[in-house]
């Protein structure tokens, strides 16, 4: 059974440059040796005769059918808008400038 030590959760730990505390290095250290505790159990499974798969579940396609129906004109699409410029919505300046359309 493969454990790491407190070296290899440093060695980690600056490879991916996270600055963690001695607390958060004993803790990471403990939980990454259950992890591979865990795996060790997993890996000593049989599954000879359970196929690939990249699903754990059954998919099923739940979108409807698609088709062709009637839009809303502009006039109804707009009704309700709370500022309109013609035949579209006035909305915010998100990048800067003054007002919008």
């Amino acid at each position: 059974m493969a454990t790491l030590s407190r070296a290899d959760v440093e060695h980690v730990a600056h490879l991916a440059r996270l600055g963690l505390t001695e607390d958060e290095l004993a803790r990471l250290e403990d939980q990454l040796n259950h992890i591979l505790d865990q795996y060790t159990i997993l890996s000593a499974l049989d599954t000879e005769h359970i196929p690939p798969t990249a699903q754990t579940i059954e998919l099923a396609n739940i979108l409807r059918e698609d088709s062709v129906t009637e839009s809303l004109s502009v006039e109804d699409a707009l009704a309700n808008a709370p500022e309109r410029s013609g035949d579209h919505f006035v909305v915010p300046a998100i990048l800067g400038g003054e007002g919008g359309a």
